[in-house]
């Protein structure tokens, strides 16, 4: 395991065991105790690893992606909550097609309060078969440039022209509570 959250999440893969000989151990109360200390322990890191891992589910409802943010700096003994590291949610809006020309907005059914920070919004448009695009889209072409923003009720996609070729959008939405 990692000594700090600096150096990663990372388990060793060489054998943590030494090759015991297990008939051994057993005839030794000592060795067995500290077989099972070890045994606990790679299964505590294994444990830790799963449930840090950025997780691959992209859903439509509301879910933890693995993620943790740093404690809020806000809060402490004085505050009614402690700071504590926070799990970041992840949800998918199946948006549609572009718009021509105008802002389209979909509703993205988050419940934001005074709390809520945005942490990451991104999403990607494909022309069926033909191209595929990163939005929010940035082009030297003023007509090319696509915006991507989101507010308390709503995900808006603004074109500067007709881009509703793109029939297929998703969008991604990440956000921590403070």
């Amino acid at each position: 395991m990692a000594n700090s959250i600096r150096d990663g999440l990372y388990l060793n893969t060489t054998d943590v065991f030494d090759s015991i000989d297990t008939r051994e151990i057993i005839k030794s109360p000592d060795e067995f105790r500290n077989f099972i200390t070890r045994l606990r322990q790679s299964i505590n890191n294994i444990n830790i690893a799963v449930n840090l891992k950025d997780t691959g589910y992209y859903i439509l409802d509301e879910t933890a992606n693995g993620q943790v943010f740093f404690p809020n700096q806000a809060l402490n003994s004085t505050t009614s909550r402690l700071p504590t590291y926070r799990n970041v949610l992840r949800k998918v809006i199946n948006f549609g097609a572009l718009p021509n020309n105008t802002t389209k907005s979909v509703p993205h059914g988050i419940v934001i309060d005074a709390l809520f920070s945005f942490t990451r919004i991104y999403a990607t448009a494909t022309n069926p078969n033909t191209s595929f695009i990163p939005l929010p889209y940035a082009s030297t072409t003023a007509g090319d440039v696509i915006e991507l923003n989101a507010d308390t009720t709503n995900v808006n996609i603004t074109t500067h022209s007709n881009k509703s070729a793109y029939t297929i959008t998703y969008v991604i939405l990440e956000w921590i509570i403070q």
